[in-house]
């Protein structure tokens, strides 16, 4: 499956969570523009970007994200890529809309990559710096920056199932602390991989 000429590996797909309300932010937090364009815009080229068949994006709180993001990839020529879902239970926080991504991936999925719908500063290529690791044996990859881990981060389909019984708004941390040796890290000096947006600037 040819994408903008470059063929995507069989079968890498991108989950975007955009799930929340933005509490912290004032609300509205993924649909606000901050100066070209609204905020999950960004999470979406970046997942578009990326060498993956599909991008599925989980919205929950704001309905708003739905318009946006319908648009964006009309627009943008992504729409035959795009698969929308929605978290019907967002407020218990992000492993529930990642629960939801998970679930809808295609069934011959073998690795999926997962970003945040606020986080607008992660380098366009780092997906594809990722990609490697599954094929190498790794359960997971993710990039890491002076010392912190960051994100977008590629799961294998090994780990879809405990993904899935995640809970909490704490993601797949705890999941990706006890992997040990079976986590790549790809080292890079670019903070985007660390940079999320909580509150109005």
């Amino acid at each position: 499956m040819a994408t903008g000429g470059k063929r995507a590996p069989a079968a890498l797909d991108a989950i975007v969570l955009a799930g929340g309300a933005g509490t912290r932010f004032g609300g509205a937090k993924l649909t606000t523009d901050l100066g070209d364009g609204a905020l999950v815009e960004r999470a979406l080229a970046i997942a578009f970007a990326a060498p993956v068949r599909t991008v599925t994006v989980v919205w929950g709180a704001d309905p708003a994200v739905l318009e946006i993001t319908s648009r964006f990839a009309s627009r943008t020529g992504e729409a035959w890529r795009l698969r929308l879902e929605h978290a019907r239970d967002h407020a218990k926080g992000m492993s529930a809309s990642l629960r939801v991504g998970i679930g809808a991936l295609p069934r011959d999925c073998v690795g999926a990559f997962v970003f945040l719908g606020d986080m607008p500063r992660v380098p366009v290529d780092m997906a594809a710096k990722l990609a490697p690791a599954l094929k190498a044996g790794a359960w997971a990859a993710a990039p890491i920056c002076n010392g912190r881990r960051g994100h977008p981060v590629l799961f294998s389909s090994k780990l879809f199932t405990a993904l899935g019984a995640q809970t909490g708004d704490v993601g797949a941390n705890k999941l990706l602390n006890a992997l040990g040796d079976d986590l790549h890290l790809v080292e890079t000096d670019d903070d985007g991989v660390l940079f999320d947006v909580d509150e109005r600037p």
